[in-house]
């Protein structure tokens, strides 16, 4: 059975970590199934590439291609860079619409520069370039720079490889909150504890994270700087402190708190004062998440019988149930452009993800998988982190919103859950 991101319903999973500091475990991506539309791209070893560590062509190939969106024309021999005017006819002879070229150079100063253009083949057109600045330890994130630059210019919509995951791991006595590119290398432990934590979730602008943990031997809830590792206490109120969301303007968390006894949903001011209740029942009423426009809050009740997801107004007020498919219906998880709904479904006796229309409440079911847990939007809206049990193993998942492209991200050692996916960086 799949872990809550809050407590009452379902309890916790055992979870295996890496050890505190810098993820050794590289995530290895494995991309399955053929999207409806792919646009071929090419991209040619960046002219000084082996001054640096890492390949910027390639990470740039392995972003597009883990979006679905895009297929990989292998590149002809012979040097170019962004400076070159290369001649387009065989690149358009051999498939490829598009084509990156590049260069690495070590500056003075120790850093490298990274340079990029991007050729339309179709058309003969430069799209443009942008040159990178950065330390040895951002090399990566140049290379997501690009594949963003690219995704944008090619699809019109904005990429999401530059942003961050987090997730939770716990191996042996020892708990670990990381922060990851969306890629899953460059982890790094924001947080680690003797105690369990639990529910993290990315303030607007990807500066915080709030998250759950035990470490009062009880369910409190904190903010975490990611850059100074600075925190600060946000819910440490009477009973059970848990599932914290931020709203879309960062001003409000909402969380269950059980003040009056049974888990209920407050809404708190993100600097802290009293907690207003949101719900009247004598349910369980938990993992609030505000809607993208914030008008609106979904969360799991068990009012009915039986867990399953509702909607009421962010101040509060007469819900509206929206699952109504099977008897287990939790992890609401609403996508940044208010079109989608993901959530876990049970299904004999199977945790598998699906994901509903909210204008038509069509349901569809993304998965074929038994352990499905946590899903986490993408900031354009166009996949799902998620966390499962694949080849026997816990694992993260990325999948497009139509089930047709799935990516695991699996780390070469342990059990890796509770993955949210972070926001656009401001």
């Amino acid at each position: 059975m799949p872990r809550r991101r809050a407590l009452g319903l379902v309890s916790s999973l055992p979870l295996l970590s890496m050890p505190f500091g810098a993820a050794h475990a590289q995530f290895r991506v494995e991309v399955a199934g053929v999207g409806l539309t792919q646009f071929p791209f090419s991209a040619v070893s960046f002219r000084g590439n082996d001054v640096a560590s890492e390949n910027i062509a390639a990470i740039v190939r392995a972003d597009l291609e883990r979006s679905g969106q895009f297929r990989f024309v292998e590149p002809m021999t012979g040097g170019l860079d962004e400076t070159s005017r290369p001649d387009l006819g065989p690149w358009r002879d051999r498939g490829a619409d598009s084509l990156l070229t590049g260069s690495v150079m070590r500056l003075a100063d120790g850093r490298f520069d990274v340079r990029f253009r991007l050729w339309d083949v179709v058309r003969a057109q430069d799209l443009g370039g942008l040159s990178y600045p950065v330390p040895g330890t951002d090399l990566r994130l140049a290379a997501h720079r690009i594949a963003d630059y690219i995704y944008e210019k090619l699809t019109g919509e904005k990429g999401v490889f530059s942003t961050r995951i987090a997730y939770v791991t716990k191996g042996g006595a020892r708990y670990n909150l990381w922060v990851a590119d969306a890629d899953g290398f460059n982890a790094r432990a924001a947080l680690t504890s003797p105690e369990p934590i639990i529910s993290p979730s990315w303030a607007p602008g990807g500066a915080q994270l709030a998250y759950v943990s035990f470490e009062a031997r009880k369910p409190v809830i904190y903010a975490h700087d990611v850059a100074t590792g600075r925190r600060r206490l946000l819910a440490n109120f009477k009973g059970s402190n848990s599932a914290p969301t931020w709203s879309p303007d960062g001003r409000t968390l909402v969380a269950t708190l059980s003040l009056s006894g049974n888990a209920q949903i407050y809404a708190m001011d993100a600097n802290g004062g009293d907690p207003r209740r949101l719900t009247q029942s004598g349910s369980i009423d938990t993992e609030p998440v505000f809607s993208a426009d914030g008008k609106s809050i979904f969360f799991v009740s068990d009012r009915g019988g039986s867990p399953q997801i509702y909607r009421m107004p962010a101040s509060g007020g007469s819900p509206q149930r929206l699952t109504f498919n099977g008897n287990y219906n939790i992890s609401p998880a609403p996508s940044p452009d208010g079109r989608w709904l993901a959530f876990i479904s049970r299904i004999n006796g199977a945790f598998r993800l699906h994901v509903m229309d909210l204008a038509s409440g069509t349901v569809s079911a993304l998965t074929d998988s038994s352990a499905d847990e946590s899903p986490s939007f993408s900031p354009n809206s166009r996949m799902i982190i998620y966390a499962t049990r694949d080849k026997g193993s816990e694992a993260l998942m990325t999948t497009t919103v139509d089930g047709r492209i799935k990516t695991r991200l699996a780390g070469s050692q342990g059990d890796i859950r509770e993955p949210e996916w972070g926001p656009f960086l401001r």
